[in-house]
């Protein structure tokens, strides 16, 4: 008969280590809205412009208060393409013009290369707007005036 607990104690056992710990909550939505704000807090105090810097600038319109924008200078091939990166912001639309500086490392500016400036807007994650693409010309500091966002297909 001592057989007979020892097999119960042994099904109980088995039975408490196959069982599953409690699921954790879904994450909540908050902590995406604070990263992207403390992302473009940090594109906003910039402080002043190095020496070795160029600088574009200007104001967004048609942004959205709390939507997500995010600008790139990009090096564009013949098939419009994206192949190199050379600068980047992320900002928070306000429902107002939105100004923008963003930065970029003359050196790394490719002689005869097509840059273009590009942009989107997303909010809850999805794509809204986006920033037709602006051409780029020479490296140096240029103040593009007022670009306007159009709704994404």
């Amino acid at each position: 008969m001592p057989l007979r607990p020892l097999v119960l104690l042994s099904l109980i056992g088995l039975l408490v280590a196959c069982s599953s710990a409690p699921k954790p909550a879904a994450p909540t939505p908050g902590p995406a809205p604070q990263m992207a704000q403390k992302k473009a807090q940090a594109s906003a105090d910039l402080g002043p412009l190095p020496a070795y810097q160029r600088e574009l600038s200007g104001t967004l319109q048609g942004v959205p208060a709390g939507a997500e924008v995010e600008l790139a200078l990009l090096v564009i091939d013949e098939r419009s393409r994206p192949q190199q990166l050379l600068a980047s912001a992320n900002l928070i639309g306000n429902n107002k013009a939105l100004p923008f500086h963003l930065r970029f490392n003359p050196d790394s500016f490719p002689v005869g290369a097509r840059v273009e400036l590009r942009g989107r807007a997303s909010q809850s994650g999805q794509l809204i707007l986006h920033l037709p693409a602006q051409r780029i010309f020479e490296p140096k500091t240029q103040a593009l005036g007022q670009l306007q966002f159009l709704k994404a297909p």
